[in-house]
């Protein structure tokens, strides 16, 4: 009979001791709408940068992001992206705007990283659209704000075709 609650006791003891041990895990609630807010933010921050030709302050990209553009080999890199929108901003015609607009963000499970799919919009003086596409954005959390890692971006204008390509025809 001592046998028998000794055992108990040592059963019991063990089933204590693997339950304590195990590692707990926290349930972290992502409020999808309020990661959507933010990320409009950001991009109500970088279209305003844009707009206002003053692209040496943000802080959209990570040190160590990739962009996609049309006609362009990945851009790699803060310093490099930011040269490429400067490049761009000084064909950009003055009084000409940009806004981008989040359709929708997915988030991990974690909140960590988020894909966001958006649409942008490029107006005159007169806010007469003239033209608009779409992009994918993938965000990683780090230092506790939202950064860029990858981006890609496709106008909805129509290709120019070359004059060459004319000729072939």
């Amino acid at each position: 009979m001592n046998n028998k609650i000794l055992n108990r006791v040592v059963f019991i003891a063990i089933v204590t001791l693997v339950v304590s041990c195990k590692p707990k895990t926290e349930e972290v609630i992502v409020d999808k709408e309020q990661i959507k807010i933010e990320i409009q933010a950001i991009e109500n921050k970088m279209a305003e940068l844009f707009n206002d030709r003053n692209i040496n302050s943000e802080e959209y990209y990570a040190k160590d992001a990739t962009s996609f553009s049309q006609n362009k080999p990945p851009i790699v890199g803060k310093l490099a992206i930011r040269k490429s929108i400067k490049d761009d901003l000084a064909n950009f015609p003055s009084g000409y705007q940009i806004a981008f607009v989040v359709n929708e963000v997915h988030p991990s499970n974690d909140g960590i990283q988020v894909v966001e799919i958006g649409n942008y919009r490029v107006s005159d003086s007169t806010s007469t659209a003239l033209y608009t596409g779409n992009f994918i954005a993938v965000f990683e959390k780090r230092e506790g704000k939202y950064v860029c890692i990858r981006d890609m971006s496709a106008s909805d204008r129509p290709r120019l075709e070359s004059k060459t390509e004319d000729k072939k025809e």
